[in-house]
């Protein structure tokens, strides 16, 4: 296997050792972009408090192979950094590149470069690395236990016992992408990340003041007090309850189906960037019981999308995931809007206005794609920050259980658990976004854009012959409606926001 890669290897070689040679002459040293925080972490930052007002979780326990952020390397005496000559050739890739040639690998292969030196050790060792394999290899046919590749290791040859051999820390290795791994994963949330609530919060409000309040002008609210009948609330949050009515059935989770009960253990153990998360649209479909256990609130009861029935693109999803997980940015799918019900635990979100792109986000001009920081935590740590000197400052709030968030169409929004939550959300299409729907739909390269749904070219027609044959005339009187009020050109509803209420939130862990 390993001869395979030979000329991809040679030639990302080849391509290093040019760039390295152009560029020597500019330079004596690269320009390294890093979090600022990385040039002031002293020796061991896994057991100090950092700088910045950056501590770690008391529960976090050291690198396990003793990798060090790279700038370390400048306040070392020695100026040695390990990981380059225990690299040889390889030394010229960017960490990036290594890990994406590892991850080309086996098991057995990845077990075989790992004895080949210190650094490549180090490497071979990335946790991500053997849990793609985990999952590519079992699904979710297995039991986490901590670590992913004591995991795969048990899965293979349950009684070998690899703590038995355990592992050696490697001294003077600097890796920013390595170590940062590492510090998304056992960073607590910082104060101030989650002090800001500028969100407008209502209770027993009726439907008619949602719509003008809210819907008609497509700004965000937390609604208080509209999910005190919901069975949920109380039965969802205990574990024996949902593990007996859900029994051995799969729940989607990233790219497997798990076991509610094998997706808890992984959950309660797990210490990574980016867990993984319980998302799943089929769960009333496959718990019948669990869609009884709660309702619509009564503001989002008019969906045109139910108009197709079974041919209606996935609309609604239960929520899982422990502390740290959660959805970096992104705008909902079809250009709906969605309600967010928490059940147990909170949620820290922010959200941007459609005209507005977070920073650090960059999306394709087609919309397709969205490159964005690999982990939430990496966002809070490099580009919250700015956000604070923006005219347009992003919506923010701690949506906590028994509370729902409204989230328009077309904005841009991020969510991280802040404990262990379990949470319901539903898309869903009204008279107010019908028209955003529609011209979503029928965009050109819909076929790519639309989601949820196997007929993606023929949506458009569907949803509106529907809506023509329930509702005539709707479509143009909306039209009318949207012209009209276009040429009104109103004030924007961002002249109007303030930070009145920064400060107001505590929490405590």
């Amino acid at each position: 296997m390993l001869s395979r890669k030979t000329s991809l290897l040679s030639q990302l070689i080849h391509d290093n050792n040019n760039k390295t040679k152009k560029n020597k002459s500019k330079t004596t040293k690269p320009h390294i972009k890093k979090p600022k925080f990385f040039h002031k972490i002293q020796s061991q930052a896994q057991s100090e408090a950092l700088e910045e007002g950056f501590s770690i979780k008391s529960s976090a326990s050291s690198h396990t192979h003793g990798v060090q952020p790279l700038g370390n390397l400048f306040l070392s005496s020695s100026s040695f950094n390990s990981r380059n000559p225990g690299l040889g050739n390889l030394c010229t890739l960017s960490d990036e590149q290594i890990l994406d040639l590892f991850a080309l690998l086996g098991a057995k292969d990845l077990g075989v470069v790992a004895s080949v030196s210190k650094a490549f050790y180090v490497f071979c060792n990335h946790e991500p690395l053997w849990r793609n394999l985990v999952l590519e290899n079992f699904k979710g046919g297995f039991l986490f236990n901590g670590y992913w590749k004591s995991t795969y290791v048990n899965a293979v040859c349950p009684d070998f016992d690899l703590c038995s051999v355990g592992c050696f820390k490697v001294r003077d290795f600097y890796s920013d992408y390595l170590f940062q791994s590492w510090l998304c994963a056992n960073l607590e949330m910082k104060f101030e990340w989650l002090e800001r609530d500028n969100i407008e919060r209502r209770r027993g409000i009726s439907v008619e003041e949602f719509v003008l309040d809210f819907e008609e002008l497509n700004r965000p609210a937390l609604l208080e007090g509209c999910l005190d009948r919901w069975g949920a609330l109380d039965k969802w949050k205990d574990r024996d309850y949902l593990m007996r009515v859900c029994g051995d059935v799969g729940f989607s989770v990233g790219p497997v189906e798990m076991k509610l009960g094998d997706y808890f253990g992984y959950s309660d153990s797990v210490k990574e960037e980016r867990p993984l998360y319980l998302f799943d649209p089929k769960f009333v479909e496959k718990v019948p019981v669990l869609g009884s256990d709660y309702e619509v609130p009564e503001y989002f009861r008019e969906d045109l999308f139910s108009l197709l029935g079974s041919e209606r693109p996935d609309f609604r999803w239960v929520i899982i995931g422990p502390a740290g997980s959660g959805s970096s940015f992104h705008i909902d799918p079809n250009s709906t809007s969605a309600w967010n019900a928490v059940i147990k635990g909170s949620k820290k979100w922010v959200l941007f206005p459609p005209d507005v792109v977070p920073p650090g986000v960059h999306p394709s001009p087609d919309g397709t794609e969205v490159a964005c920081p690999v982990s939430i935590i990496e966002w809070f740590m490099n580009f919250y920050g700015a956000t604070k000197e923006w005219k347009k400052r992003p919506v923010e709030c701690v949506c906590k259980a028994g509370e729902v968030i409204f989230v328009p169409n077309g904005w841009w929004h991020l969510v991280i658990n802040l404990e262990e939550s379990i949470a319901i959300t539903q898309n869903y299409v009204s008279r107010r976004n019908l028209l955003n729907v529609l011209d979503f739909l029928k965009r050109p390269n819909a076929s790519e854009l639309v989601s949820g749904t196997r007929d993606r070219v023929n949506l458009y027609d569907k949803l509106r012959n529907a809506i023509e044959a329930s509702f005539p005339g709707t479509i143009d009187q909306l039209t009318i409606k949207a012209e009209e009020k276009a040429r009104q050109n109103k004030s924007s509803f961002w002249d109007a926001v303030t930070d009145s209420k920064v400060g107001a939130f505590k929490f405590s862990f």
